[in-house]
């Protein structure tokens, strides 16, 4: 076992992920995306929102191509980059060779609902555009509750692409629409209380006037 390898065990289906992101078909769907998966103004904004620092981990749930971990490492912290993904993984782990902050990332096979992490083990959640590739949400809060040290924070955020006001709302994938379900914003605030989590605030709203769905906790 890893370090960050905690002995529980859930469905299997939880640590490979969402079927639509297997294989080369899901290869080459987030690739006509990849600018915006290498680096997003949206993830720079929830990093900055979040506000790590040194003596700070993060982790990044369904870290993709690492737009969030390596604004995220550059502020000091231990990042963990938790990404189900084969062909993402091995993205990350070579975008971080070329990194300064290469030491403080680790990328690990996971899923929202199986991080694979020890309890009490971050002290920062984020996730960005992962939420609709979840297949539980009510165990995916168990878990961030889970690995949250006391005072530890999450910013969940998903864009809102069917939103006109999105800047790539032409370009939206619609049958991407018929393979992931959409995060939810009663049914998420729930999920997340019932885990244990305070100060839960669930909202539409813009970051980097980008219109989105977000999610803000503490753990207590």
């Amino acid at each position: 076992m890893s370090e960050h390898d905690h002995g529980h065990h859930h469905d299997s289906d939880h640590h490979h992920g969402h079927q639509h992101d297997q294989g080369l078909k899901g290869l080459l769907r987030y690739l006509r995306f990849l600018p915006s998966m290498w680096r997003s103004d949206v993830n720079n904004a929830v990093v900055e929102r979040v506000a790590p620092a040194s003596g700070d981990i993060v982790v990044d749930i369904g870290a993709g191509m690492g737009s969030g971990v390596v604004p995220a490492a550059r502020t000091g912290a231990t990042v963990i980059a938790v990404e189900p993904t084969n062909y993402m993984r091995a993205i990350l782990n070579a975008r971080k060779m070329v990194q300064r902050a290469r030491k403080q990332i680790t990328v690990t096979e996971g899923t929202a609902e199986q991080l694979g992490l020890a309890d009490d083990s971050a002290t920062v959640v984020i996730a960005v555009n992962a939420m609709h590739h979840w297949s539980d949400i009510e165990a995916a809060a168990g878990e961030i509750a889970r690995i949250l040290k006391p005072g530890g924070r999450v910013l969940l955020v998903d864009e809102q692409f069917r939103d006109p006001e999105h800047p790539d709302f032409t370009r939206h994938d619609e049958k991407h629409d018929h393979e992931f379900e959409e995060a939810e914003l009663d049914k998420t605030v729930n999920a997340i209380t019932a885990a244990g989590l305070v100060n839960v605030e669930g909202k539409y709203e813009k970051i980097a006037d980008v219109p989105v769905l977000a999610f803000f906790a503490t753990a207590g």
